[in-house]
């Protein structure tokens, strides 16, 4: 009986945490490049259950049904790592010069590819989030604040008030050519950690990221003007939460049953009269 209170729990622990990943996403559903989480639900591993018999005076041990085929027992879920679903997102127009789109046209399998912007320590990190502004010193950032890099790694700063993005990444201040957009490439997003405000970094002992400008079999675009809306399905999202707090109650409704037997075994089975 105890085993059923732990199986019901892990459960319940499972469920809760879907439910917190699953409203992270809604509410990070209006940020623009963000990637909604997705996590699975796996089974713990299993026992193996013999048991210990006594047949012409020595112990024996002679399996509970075939030998080659133990009994086996589940020991309950756990929700397995989160890991954010790299899809593309709808664009959204804003009419703003500094708000650029990566539009993913022709990528290897599984492959996504990123803007890179310089973090406080000037170590690079990477967003889909192109939601930029430019400061007062004329340098392209994030709205936190963070430098945009070109492909060279440098800090792009405007020098004139307008500025004209081609689909490539050139970046033109009237007939003059500033520089390109630095734009990395990740074969395995996965492999990406994430951390606040949309960015990511290469875990350590990682490679750093690819270069994507000119990279062979690499095609992308930019547009300016849009930015990339999140690729949270709000009406999906919503139906797994439903569902996940329905499971939630199941198992709460067999640990109060299990509570119930147990506590009957206690006063009423054992009591001698």
């Amino acid at each position: 009986m105890l085993r059923g209170f732990y199986t019901a729990t892990a459960g319940m622990i499972s469920q809760q945490r879907r439910m917190e990943m699953m409203s992270n996403n809604l509410s990070n559903a209006n940020t623009p490049g963000y990637k909604a989480d997705q996590g699975s639900l796996r089974s713990f591993p299993d026992m193996l259950l013999q048991r210990m018999e006594q047949a012409s005076g020595t112990n024996t041990f002679s399996p509970m049904s075939n030998p080659n085929d133990p009994v086996r027992l589940s020991t309950g879920v756990y929700l397995q790592e989160t890991k954010p679903k790299h899809t593309q997102g709808d664009l959204r127009p804003t009419g703003n010069d500094t708000d650029l789109a990566i539009l993913n046209q022709n990528l290897p399998e599984n492959a996504s590819v990123y803007f890179t912007v310089e973090q406080v320590d000037g170590t690079p990190r990477y967003t889909r989030n192109g939601n930029f502004s430019i400061d007062p010193e004329g340098y392209l950032t994030t709205n936190s604040g963070l430098y945009v890099l070109d492909e060279n790694e440098n800090r792009i700063q405007i020098r004139s008030r307008s500025m004209f993005v081609q689909q490539d990444g050139t970046i033109l201040e009237g007939d003059i050519r500033n520089t390109r957009l630095g734009i990395a490439l990740a074969n395995n997003p996965d492999e990406l950690v994430r951390e606040g405000n949309g960015l990511y970094r290469t875990a350590e002992n990682v490679p750093l990221l690819q270069n994507a400008v000119g990279a062979p079999g690499v095609n992308y675009s930019i547009s300016q003007g849009h930015i990339e809306r999140s690729n949270v399905d709000t009406a999906q999202a919503m139906s797994d939460m439903t569902a996940a707090y329905r499971a939630f109650e199941a198992n709460q409704k067999v640990i109060q049953a299990y509570d119930m037997s147990m506590q009957k075994a206690a006063s009423e089975i054992g009591r001698i009269n």
